[in-house]
């Protein structure tokens, strides 16, 4: 593991190292030692948006061996190396996937919410993983092996594609916030997240859409490459031209037509193959 962040997350492996432990013996680490019941872990993967269909004996078969695991903010769930021998469903809480430089600085990938699944890669490698996920609110996750999963994947082939597609559209987000890196500006790269924000925690409000997500402008800098002092000159700037508004680490795009039209051209839908700060 690279110096600087293995010097940051020393502790945080040995509160792992000891929560694996807790899970052999089938117990809830962080849950006052706890057992859970397996009505009660049904009940928790069946608000998993992916399992949510799945018949009661099929149910039954993936909580034998699924373990729940609760974690503070700022905990450590998994790191790069780590065996991956299972799928996390999210229930309570929200996660970031990330990756850390020699130097410690920090690539946000992507964030997990409430009801969805991570550490999907397991199933089809079985490589050990290759980013770290961090619980960034106190956080409930339910463990469930990777045997079990294609055990349900080899009998409904629905839930095959259902993941299948949700590794597509990851990939697909990842891509496009690697082109903007490459060819946009950074006003460009902000108005994309922003953007991009707005489609996947977005909530309409009367005079715009809050995006539902409490990001910091160190936030905004790790998922798209830049730094801090550079994201806040540019919302300082869309907040002058009064595209946006900003309060307590909230953003409210208020004119996200605009926005589109801005990064997108005169249609403000974005092409299939590039945005149009790429030169197309």
């Amino acid at each position: 593991m690279r110096v600087a962040a293995a010097s940051v997350a020393r502790p945080a492996r040995r509160a792992y190292i000891a929560g694996v432990e807790a899970l052999a013996r089938g117990v809830c680490p962080d849950c006052s030692g706890a057992v859970v019941s397996m009505a009660e872990k049904i009940w928790f993967l069946k608000r998993c948006d992916l399992f949510e269909r799945l018949t009661a004996t099929e149910s039954e078969h993936l909580e034998r061996r699924a373990v729940m695991r609760a974690f503070k903010r700022g905990n450590i769930i998994y790191f790069p190396d780590d065996p991956g021998r299972s799928i996390l469903a999210l229930l309570r809480g929200r996660v970031k996937i990330k990756s850390l430089t020699a130097q410690g600085k920090e690539t946000i990938l992507a964030f997990i919410d409430e009801g969805e699944i991570f550490g999907e890669l397991a199933l089809f490698d079985g490589e050990a993983r290759q980013e770290y996920a961090e619980a960034v609110e106190n956080s409930q996750v339910l463990v469930v092996p990777t045997e079990d999963i294609h055990w349900l994947l080899e009998r409904r082939p629905d839930v095959a594609l259902s993941i299948t597609k949700l590794m597509g559209l990851r990939r697909r987000r990842i891509e496009n916030r690697l082109r903007n890196i490459l060819f946009c500006s950074i006003r460009e790269r902000i108005i994309h997240l922003l953007l991009e924000l707005v489609e996947t925690h977005g909530r309409r409000l009367g005079f715009g859409w809050e995006i539902g997500l409490k990001l910091s402008h160190q936030d905004l800098a790790n998922l798209i490459g830049a730094t801090r002092e550079t994201v806040t000159l540019g919302l300082g700037q869309l907040r002058s031209e009064q595209y946006i508004r900003v309060s307590r680490q909230r953003i409210i795009v208020v004119n996200r037509e605009a926005l589109a039209r801005e990064v997108h051209g005169p249609s403000g839908k974005a092409a299939e193959s590039a945005p149009r700060c790429c030169g197309q």
